[in-house]
């Protein structure tokens, strides 16, 4: 048999999970390592849909590369358990169904796990080592990521002819998670050389016939779908369970066919039970050859409505900007904070930044006082978002809630990890790393959710990100630095510097770039504090003058006061020649410290704006 002769005349039917049968029977591990040490329990599942009436068997080899074999210590046995893969599947197949070797996805959501030249090296060698075995064909699914799709699906057109299955995987209806559609996406794949486009697992059928609809049949290519068992699994006893029934799914593969289909399998919950039941339902029908495509109304997307009012990122392109961070409290009673918070305003402080519980410590939210900062004082509070607390549904309910709340200036951290705080125990999530939540928050800006669901209207946020210059290579943090504004980063927040060369060295590093950079300084208020930075901080090195400048003020706190002052104030002169930004951080809440240092700067600039006048005149 000729696959491409075959789809050509006829629906094929594909196979369903090779995991949920495992899972089922207590295997929950790693399902590709047991083409090496249980080939037998692999091919008695092939066996079993080939004989529901499976035209098409996938080899056990959907996480079978490098990265995700690295977790399991079998990073060094790609190419057998490839192999192996395609192997069983060819004796189970026994001559009666193609044999399709797969490929997965490797990123999940968190794009930044893997880049693309990572992408490239582990799929070549996945799939390398299967065109070993001769597969009728290959299979790639599950992408969520459209741009990883396309590149791997361009390496394997250009290293074979076989025919080639390229399936999407949706959040929503109809749209790939960066709101692409999948009309478009199929396209794309279409013109990249795939005999078969398509969508796979996630949604179950009434979702992806839905999606279907709106989809018109590819002029070269054929639609491939492969669904979950239903869209919404139970969970029982610690593990997930479908309930579809077979013969739901089995009619659903006949308005699958409706839609245009022309591979129908199953994915995530389906059996050989359920393949059987689509076999059953298509019995001989015909593939259709045209189809009424129906055109949903694009929801239109609310543009924000215009701020009069610069951004933070806006002035300090133009004008000095002072942003002072001040820790919400650890305890309950904000009155001190507040008293605080309202000296700095007065001490013309741009804006308050509020620590997301720094130090990976429970404070006081920091979205509840800078609520109350908006409302009492008149302050545009910058709101820090870790990665730390929240995984992806509790971000994308805290974005829509600091819009909601008109807190729209945010930084982006990735947050210090729970071992270092007061509750070691605790689960960091990091679901999203810094530059995934800043990719997130520009597509907000654009109204559309992680899953490329509208928001119904677009958020304003300005976005600020995190950039270390303590560190040995201080290019390297560029890169990061540049890494960051490509996803949507539009200032720049440093952790505190302490000597004045280092000033001199970000601003030689940094001024080919157009990003507003807020240069971060610390008063320090005792010698003890300083050696505890320069001895305890991982990457903070002080500067001998300075660590004896400290000592210098032994155990006295009003000298040490003033030393600290002195060498915060050398330091913001040295700032302020370079960067219109200033970011005072406040250390253990003696905001007299940065208020002190808030007028300083004020002062100063003042007096040169009066000499300037002067000497203009």
């Amino acid at each position: 048999m000729n696959f491409r002769d075959e789809l050509q005349k006829r629906i094929l039917i594909g196979d369903g999970a090779m995991g949920t049968l495992l899972y089922s029977n207590g295997i929950d591990n790693c399902y590709e390592e047991l083409n090496i040490t249980h080939p037998d329990r692999i091919e008695t599942i092939h066996s079993a849909y080939l004989e529901a009436g499976a035209d098409i068997l996938q080899s056990n080899t959907y996480g079978a590369n490098y990265y995700k074999l690295k977790r399991y210590g079998l990073e060094e046995e790609v190419s057998t358990i490839n192999r192996k893969g395609i192997a069983i599947a060819r004796k189970a197949a026994n001559g009666k169904a193609f044999v399709f070797g797969t490929i997965g996805a490797s990123r999940s959501f968190r794009k930044s796990d893997l880049d693309l030249d990572e992408i490239k090296r582990c799929f070549r060698e996945q799939l390398y080592s299967q065109l070993i075995e001769n597969p009728d064909g290959l299979i790639l699914e599950t992408y969520y990521d459209l741009e990883e799709l396309e590149m791997v699906l361009k390496i394997a057109r250009n290293e074979t002819d076989l025919p080639i299955i390229a399936n999407v995987s949706l959040h929503e209806t109809s749209y790939l998670q960066e709101g692409i559609h999948l009309n478009e996406a199929l396209l794309r794949l279409e013109a990249l050389g795939a005999d078969a486009v398509g969508v796979n697992c996630h949604l179950g059928p009434h979702h992806m016939i839905r999606s279907l609809e709106e989809v018109p049949l590819p002029k070269k290519a054929f639609l491939s779908v492969y669904p979950n068992a239903s869209s919404l699994p139970e969970y029982v006893d610690g593990r997930f369970v479908y309930e579809a029934v077979p013969d739901y799914f089995g009619y659903s593969a006949v308005n699958l066919r409706n839609q245009g289909a022309r591979i129908i399998g199953g994915c995530c919950g389906t059996t050989p039970n359920h393949i059987a039941a689509v076999k059953k339902a298509l019995g001989n029908i015909a593939p259709i050859k045209e189809k009424k495509i129906i055109k949903r109304k694009v929801e239109v997307i609310e543009v924000a409505v215009k701020e009069t009012k610069k951004g933070l990122y806006e002035k300090a392109k133009l004008e000095r900007t002072i942003l002072v961070e001040l820790d919400p409290p650890k305890k309950l009673g904000i009155k001190e904070f507040m008293k605080g918070a309202k000296a700095l305003h007065k001490a013309g402080v741009d804006s308050i930044t509020l620590a997301d519980n720094s130090l990976a410590s429970p404070r006081i939210s920091n979205v509840a006082l800078g609520t109350i900062l908006k409302k009492e004082i008149g302050s545009e509070p910058l709101m820090h978002i870790t990665c730390r607390d929240r995984n992806m549904i509790g971000l994308q309910s805290h974005l829509m809630g600091l819009q909601t709340l008109g807190l729209n200036e945010v930084l982006v951290v990735t947050g210090d990890p729970s071992k270092i705080g007061d509750f070691p125990g605790a689960t960091s999530v990091y679901d999203l790393s810094s530059f995934d939540l800043i990719s997130l928050v520009k597509q907000f800006n654009e109204g559309l959710s992680y899953s490329g669901k509208s928001l119904g209207k677009r958020t304003n946020f300005k976005i600020a990100a995190a950039f270390n210059p303590n560190i040995r290579h201080l290019h390297k943090a560029v890169e990061r630095m540049e890494k960051k504004i490509a996803c949507g980063a539009q200032s720049f927040l440093t952790q505190p510097v302490f000597s004045t060369s280092q000033i001199e060295d970000v601003y030689e590093a940094t001024k080919h770039l157009d990003t507003p950079i807020f240069m971060g300084i610390m008063p320090l208020t005792s010698t003890r504090n300083a050696e505890f930075i320069h001895n305890e901080v991982p990457g903070i090195k002080l500067p001998d003058t300075v660590r004896k400048a400290m000592a210098s003020a032994g155990n006295d706190p009003i000298k040490a006061r003033a030393e600290g002052i002195a060498i915060a104030k050398e330091l913001v002169d040295a700032a302020a020649e370079r960067f219109k930004g200033i970011y005072l951080i406040t250390p253990f809440l003696r905001f007299e410290l940065t208020e002190e240092l808030s007028k300083y700067i004020r002062e100063v600039d003042n007096k040169r704006v009066v000499e300037l006048t002067a000497n203009e005149q």
